[in-house]
């Protein structure tokens, strides 16, 4: 995503130190003073604090291209500021990008398509806690309208 964001480019085009998963970005990061990654937010700030992890500092986005950070742009410093710019679009993707649950055809388990829902209706609470973020209103009914 990182290689797409700079350039529409590949993994392969970028130079530098290459590390495995999440865990290992952030570790590369945090030991490499000239170190930049872009990894998922439960690897770059704390959970239970909602804060940046030590050795980590979160580069900003100018995203609409005036040389600044604007107020309305500065949401990096609670991972709840993030979670919500995101939810809203301001937040630009890539680099954030949706996250699927694939199948080999279509479900028609009563299980399955009972924990489906559950994803896209109470299952939505947990995410936050563990570094994800929820659903618009309109992805909820898109998916739930698909399982019908």
């Amino acid at each position: 995503m990182w290689a797409k964001y700079i350039g529409k480019k590949s993994q392969e085009d970028l130079l530098g130190l290459g590390v495995n998963g999440d865990p290992g970005v952030a570790d590369g990061v945090r030991k490499t003073v000239t170190g930049i990654g872009y990894n998922n937010l439960n690897f770059v700030y704390d959970m239970q604090t909602r804060h940046v992890y030590e050795g980590i500092e979160v580069v900003p986005i100018d995203i609409n291209g005036n040389g600044r950070i604007d107020p309305e742009e500065n949401f990096y410093s609670t991972l709840d500021g993030v979670m919500k710019a995101i939810k809203e679009g301001q937040y630009p993707s890539p680099p954030a990008r949706d996250l699927y649950l694939v199948a080999a055809g279509k479900p028609t388990d009563n299980n399955c398509l009972a924990f489906l829902r559950w994803i896209l209706t109470d299952g939505q609470k947990f995410l936050t806690e563990a570094g994800y973020v929820n659903l618009s209103e309109e992805k909820i009914k898109t998916g739930l309208d698909k399982l019908k």
